[in-house]
């Protein structure tokens, strides 16, 4: 089990520092109800990730690809698509990074986010938890590699759990810093955002092409 968690906690690092998922939960400590928003998004977002790992891993499991070797060829296959998935992903931010001095815009259903609710709030963080293209990569990546080791029902659950931690420590980092430095919370918080802003593109990229020739390595091992 402790292979496996030393397997996909990279995996997981790329849903927990990417910006998008960072920034929704900074903007929301901006609205009228901001801790109360904040977490809300937070404990959507666990259970988006969550999801997406539990599932995936259910339906990767099903086909017992530990006893298999066909299947286990099988798997390494998924890992080398998921991992030129990634690469390419690399590629498309690295193409649309702003020119310096500019910041990347983001998605426009974020103009309003300031204004959103607790239950929009929460829906909003299991949105992009569990729909996003890329988190959606990564865990069904971690899936493989989780089934792949034949892990018992009580390691995996485990090993699931301790990924969705590791992949929401980013969004909960903000909340934890406006509460726990008070008046100069607000300040860091923005600090942050407008740097996540300016280096959205570059630093996704370098994540993306990382961790895909990792999968693509893993992948072409396997074959």
């Amino acid at each position: 089990m402790r292979t496996v968690i030393g397997e996909i906690l990279p995996l997981a690092i790329v849903v927990t520092v990417s910006p998008i998922n960072i920034v929704a939960a900074i903007l929301l400590l901006f609205s009228k109800r901001p801790i109360l928003d904040a977490l809300c998004y937070l404990v959507g977002f666990v259970v988006g990730v969550a999801a997406v790992l539990a599932v995936s891993t259910a339906i990767v499991g099903a086909a017992d690809l530990s006893t298999d070797p066909q299947r286990s060829r099988g798997a390494s296959g998924l890992l080398l698509a998921l991992g030129l998935f990634l690469l390419v992903a690399a590629v498309h931010k690295f193409r649309s990074r702003p020119s310096p001095g500019e910041t990347a815009p983001m998605p426009k259903w974020m103009d309003g986010i300031a204004g959103f609710g607790p239950v929009k709030s929460l829906g909003t963080g299991v949105t992009i938890g569990a729909v996003n293209p890329k988190n959606i990569a990564v865990g069904v990546a971690s899936a493989v590699i989780i089934t792949s080791a034949g892990l018992s029902t009580g390691q995996t659950v485990v090993t699931v759990l301790i990924y969705t931690v590791i992949a929401s420590l980013g969004v909960a980092t903000p909340i934890v810093a406006m509460l726990v430095l008070g008046d100069r919370g607000e300040e860091v918080v923005t600090g942050w955002e407008a740097w996540l802003n300016r280096n959205n593109a570059a630093m996704m990229a370098v994540l993306y092409l990382i961790f895909g020739a990792i999968l693509v390595g893993k992948g072409i091992g396997g074959i």
